[in-house]
């Protein structure tokens, strides 16, 4: 089997236990040399100067290669695109470039009177800087705010066209589902070597389970019985392990090259599902005071 690049996707810490609870997943996860790892921006751009602070401080101290989340939510074209530069001053050449969430509790997404309309406007601003790397996000199932899944591949090809690089994909437990979205996107014109599956290692099932609902990802009722038996015996880590791991292989015997994990800043069953795929340490990162 051959052993896959990976990338990793992290959140800004809001409080100093956040912070070095951060530092420590770095350190456990940046001797297996990702591609690149992500700072994400939270519903309604609320982690914004968090998110800026996280980036500067990744791409100082660790080595790696980072990608700062940037949305179009709550900000004008002006404010968006002085963050990129901001980013762009600093070192860092790589946006995951997204619409965003809309605030919690209000009623759906609503463009900045100055701002951008969608994700594709953003996009296109990012590209004619010819600056940037630039990340997109795309769903293997129906988006919640989307018509169908047709809708989808259409939106992502236009997104592709308007300057993104690569397309990263929302978290899914069934792997046919990631094969399914290819095959749909490669009819449409759309290279599936673009396609990078996200993986979400299941640190909190019930959690997992949650927010998958919230996102649109099928739970399938199998893995619902399968953790149901893993809490009574208690080898929720030994299934979530075993499950990741078996995803990961399946989509790298179907052709896969690259995996990007969302490791919610939790490293070890990230590390210990690499460690199983091939990918193994490297470096040891250098502390840093």
């Amino acid at each position: 089997m051959r052993t896959p690049d990976v990338s990793f996707e992290f959140f800004p810490p809001q409080n100093l236990e956040a912070s070095f609870r951060l530092w420590d997943t770095i350190n456990v996860l940046a001797p297996l040399e990702p591609r690149f790892v992500s700072v994400t921006y939270g519903a309604g751009g609320t982690t914004r100067d968090l998110t800026r602070d996280a980036v500067a401080t990744l791409h100082k101290t660790s080595g790696l290669t980072v990608a700062a989340h940037l949305t179009c939510v709550n900000a004008s074209r002006e404010e968006t695109l002085e963050i990129a530069n901001g980013f762009a001053e600093a070192g860092v050449r790589e946006i995951v470039a997204l619409r965003g969430d809309p605030p919690k509790g209000s009623d759906g997404f609503q463009p900045h009177p100055d701002g951008f309309a969608n994700s594709i406007e953003l996009i296109e601003a990012l590209a004619d800087t010819g600056k940037f790397t630039i990340r997109v996000g795309a769903y293997p199932e129906k988006h919640p705010e989307s018509p169908d899944a047709t809708a989808d591949v259409e939106w992502l090809k236009r997104k592709l066209d308007a300057g993104a690089d690569e397309a990263l994909t929302q978290f899914f437990f069934d792997t046919e589902t990631f094969f399914r979205f290819r095959d749909a996107c490669q009819k449409a014109g759309i290279d599936g070597d673009r396609l990078t599956p996200g993986v979400l290692p299941i640190e909190n099932w019930k959690g997992v389970r949650k927010f998958a609902l919230k996102c649109g990802t099928s739970v399938p009722a199998w893995l619902d019985d399968a953790f149901d038996k893993a809490i009574r015996d208690d080898r929720t880590d030994l299934l979530a392990t075993a499950l990741c791991t078996e995803q990961c292989s399946e989509l790298i015997e179907g052709g896969v090259k690259r995996l990007h994990f969302y490791t919610l800043n939790r490293p070890e069953l990230t590390r210990d599902v690499c460690h199983a795929l091939g990918v193994t340490p490297k470096v040891q990162l250098e502390n840093v005071a």
